[in-house]
């Protein structure tokens, strides 16, 4: 694979702007090659030298002369500015021009001054030098920026940590010693990550000034703070990182500042009268003690429970923290490879000898010099594996360096295998009904109005495993960190051909039950049916989600709770806090309405039918009826809650969950009377109501889907009527979605029109192609909706060089 390529595989997503632009500075490269051909070529007159002749015949070794780069002051070594090397003259300067320090003109950047630049060709090679300075101050101020946050972030590890010592010394002794006999205990527990702790003070700014003082006391442990971001690689909006830290132990009040260190440091008890667990892990308990505003219990309770609750977050704490370390040190060294590939290049087109001084000065400053990062990861590596995997090195790598999940050759077969089954299924059921002619049969249209509710559910379902397999395909196509905007824990996250797998094998199971339905032909003498292929549809669907709650680690378990925690806080809305992961979620179940109502005959059509007979009264039931209302708009509603808790979260800051809170219930209003109207369909005012409202929602939420969610419909954006940043490049392809989305949004307007196909069941035939179509919509928003979550969630990253506000 060529170094572009794998350059751009191994970048972090969020960051990708912020890697240096291998791709371009290689299109400058080419056009000096082109240039260096046209004069190369260029015809002479009377043997003079052309104008732009001799581009490839000078002698390069008179000529290399090309101004270097020197460091700004600092504890890093700098180049002489002074040095002339192979013709580079190396010297420093202050830039505060250029895409990147225009916003922050008081940092010092790195520019070279090329010395040719009146030469034939050089014109090309200043613009190439200029873009080199520009991504290399880009590269090495993010990474300073990235590797100040951590050495915060180490602080706040250190002060949990101390906590966590000292909560583990009251745990084990409860009644307390005499004081010698405490002092004892306390020096023991503690000593064992007193150097390892106090190293990774030293590491940062603050630390390294008071280490001496530090030092020499002999309880020096981990320091223990407040709410923090170092636990959460996965930065996707900082309050909810500061809330989610706040369960590791909690918060602190110091009534000294954090640049005032005590000259003796407290014993590791004596910081527990300065603690408190905070728990902001959302319950529906939690939040009704809200509501009636009880008051909080902050008081500690030193029991095994909470010491185990404890460890459990500040270990995950230390995980998250250590793959961030982990993606700094490959940034760093990623970069500093690409400059030095890029710069060979260039030699090897101009015939120069720029690397050597240019990857000195690359080499000397912050971004290839600087070592806390690997410090500090070795240093988190030893502690953790002392302190949370009992001393067992290969366990505690194992636990820190978890394995990218590869994709076995049986996986691909399975998945190839089972969509081969589900297309000979197919073929096969078609042959049968073309053969046997059932379509003619009398009893078709008791199977029509019996079986195909039954078996549309399974389909339904498949359809959107499928669309969500095509999303994961596309998402890693181009880039979108969807495990880290869904937050799936590290390494686990499934992949299309999995999602695939799981699709295909509903469809099989699905389509052999539908072929074993399919003899129709009844007992003369008692009339019925066989009750064991009748209840075939209802094994399959009990197996269904006997898998999706089997409580043991088999079958994607970690995706399994991942998405049954998100189902209960749809469930229990407003009740739980909402996340990105839920509030996704229940969008997803609003385009499976016709499924829900599905689910809802099956109800029915077991628990009160005669399934022998396949008979049921479930239509001209009342009860059943108003199921039919509840099911429809029970998505809905759970939106319409999450909207509103977000809403009294932000405390009516954020007006777009109110806009959003009025686009759920005009869907509400809407989804009720087309309901009604289905039910009595020679109403026509229901029918008029029914499209009156149906139209005004369709066209919010079609406005609220472009703007919104995927955040196109931009006039002054870079990409008229898009937006500033796009990832898949070709544009007409966001125009399409957005003439499908409108035209598949509008696809209800079949069920209040009533159009007439000529064949018969032509309405079960409608309604599930409608519901289908429905399913392929919401599968194409997902893609551009995390798409556009995944772009907010890059500048938010970037902030840092942008100098732009963050902004969700």
């Amino acid at each position: 694979m060529k170094f572009g390529k794998e350059f751009s595989s191994q970048m972090v997503p969020e960051w990708q702007q912020a890697y240096m632009d291998y791709d371009y500075l290689k299109t400058l490269l080419k056009e000096i090659i082109r240039f260096k051909l046209r004069t190369n070529n260029a015809p002479t007159r009377g043997g003079a030298k052309n104008h732009q002749g001799g581009g490839l015949n000078r002698k390069m070794t008179l000529y290399r002369a090309f101004s270097g780069l020197v460091s700004t002051p600092g504890r890093h070594r700098r180049g002489n500015p002074h040095d002339v090397e192979e013709g580079i003259q190396l010297t420093g300067t202050t830039t505060t021009s250029g895409p990147i320090l225009v916003n922050n003109t008081a940092d010092r950047g790195y520019e070279t001054t090329f010395l040719m630049a009146a030469e034939e060709g050089g014109e090309y090679e200043l613009v190439f030098f200029r873009r080199l300075d520009d991504e290399f101050n880009k590269v090495n101020k993010f990474y300073k920026e990235k590797v100040d946050e951590v050495l915060k972030e180490a602080v706040v590890l250190n002060k949990q940590m101390d906590a966590l010592i000292a909560f583990r010394v009251k745990v084990e002794n409860p009644e307390g010693w005499g004081w010698d006999e405490r002092a004892v205990e306390i020096t023991r527990l503690a000593s064992d990550i007193a150097t390892s702790a106090a190293a990774i003070s030293a590491s940062t700014p603050a630390g390294a000034k008071s280490m001496k003082v530090r030092s020499q006391a002999h309880m020096e442990a981990i320091q223990e703070g407040g709410s923090s971001k170092a636990g959460q690689l996965e930065d996707d909006e900082e309050e909810e990182e500061e809330e989610a830290q706040a369960e590791i132990v909690a918060s602190v009040s110091t009534g000294a500042s954090t640049t005032r260190m005590r000259a003796a440091r407290p014993a590791p008890l004596d910081v527990l009268d300065r603690v408190t667990i905070n728990n902001t892990k959302e319950t529906p308990r939690s939040t009704i003690k809200r509501v009636l505003q009880v008051s909080k219990q902050t008081d500690l309770k030193f029991s095994r429970e909470n010491l185990m609750k404890v460890e459990e977050k500040l270990r995950s704490a230390f995980i998250v923290f250590y793959q961030k370390l982990r993606l700094l040190k490959s940034y760093s060294f990623l970069n500093v490879l690409a400059f030095s590939k890029v710069l060979k290049k260039y030699d090897k087109i101009t015939s120069r000898d720029a690397t050597k001084p240019y990857m000195k000065v690359v080499d000397s400053s912050y971004l290839g010099s600087s070592d806390e990062v690997v410090q500090l990861k070795k240093r988190v590596e030893d502690n953790f594996i002392k302190h949370f995997a009992k001393s067992n090195r290969t366990e505690g790598k194992k636990i820190l360096r978890p394995k990218v999940t590869r994709e076995r050759h049986r996986l691909t077969f399975s998945t190839g295998f089972s969509a081969g089954c589900v297309f000979s299924l197919i073929v096969a059921l078609v042959a049968i009904i073309r053969t046997r002619n059932i379509l003619q049969n009398p009893g078709q249209d008791v199977y029509m109005n019996t079986m195909f509710p039954l078996y549309s559910w399974f389909g339904f379902v498949m359809l959107h495993i499928i669309m969500y397999a095509a999303n994961l395909y596309f998402w890693r196509r181009y880039k979108v960190n969807y495990s880290k905007i869904f937050n799936f824990k590290q390494g686990t996250e499934l992949g299309h051909r999995q999602v695939l797998l799981v699709a295909f094998s509903i469809g099989v199971f699905a389509l052999l039950c539908v072929l074993a339905n399919l003899d129709m032909e009844v007992d003369p003498e008692t009339k019925d049916y066989q009750a064991v292929t009748e209840l075939l549809p209802l094994f399959v669907l009990i197996g269904i989600f006997g898998v999706l709650f089997l409580p043991f680690k088999l079958f994607y378990y970690s995706n399994r709770i991942f998405y049954l925690t998100c189902l209960f806080h749809c469930i229990a809305a407003p009740l739980y806090e909402v996340s990105f992961s839920d509030s996704f979620f229940c969008a997803q179940f609003t385009s499976q309405v016709q499924a829900l109502r599905s689910f809802a005959f099956y109800i029915c059509y077991y628990g009160w039918g005669d399934f022998k007979h396949r008979k049921n009264t479930c239509a001209e039931s009342n009860a059943y009826k108003s199921f039919f209302f509840i099911v429809a708009v029970i998505p809905f509603v759970t939106c319409l809650l999450q909207c509103l808790r977000r809403l009294v979260d932000e405390k009516h800051k954020n007006t777009d969950h109110r806009w959003n809170g009025v686009k759920h219930f005009l869907t509400i209003v809407a989804v009720c009377f087309r309901t009604a109207y289905s039910i009595q369909p020679g109403q026509n005012a229901w029918r008029v109501i029914a499209i009156i409202f149906s139209v005004v929602a369709a066209i919010f939420g079609t406005y609220w889907d472009f703007v919104h969610d995927w955040g196109l419909l931009n006039r002054t954006s870079e990409n008229p009527w898009l937006r500033d940043k796009l990832l898949i490049p070709q544009k007409k392809v966001y125009f399409i979605a957005m003439i499908l989305n409108v035209l598949l949004r509008f696809a209800w307007i079949q069920t209040v029109l009533d159009f007439k196909l000529p064949f018969k069941h032509s309405t079960q035939t409608m309604l599930a192609v409608v519901a289908s179509l429905e399913i392929i919509r919401r599968g194409i928003w997902n893609f551009f909706r995390l798409e556009n979550k995944h772009l907010n969630n890059v500048r938010e990253e970037l902030s840092t060089i942008n100098g732009g506000d963050k902004r969700a």
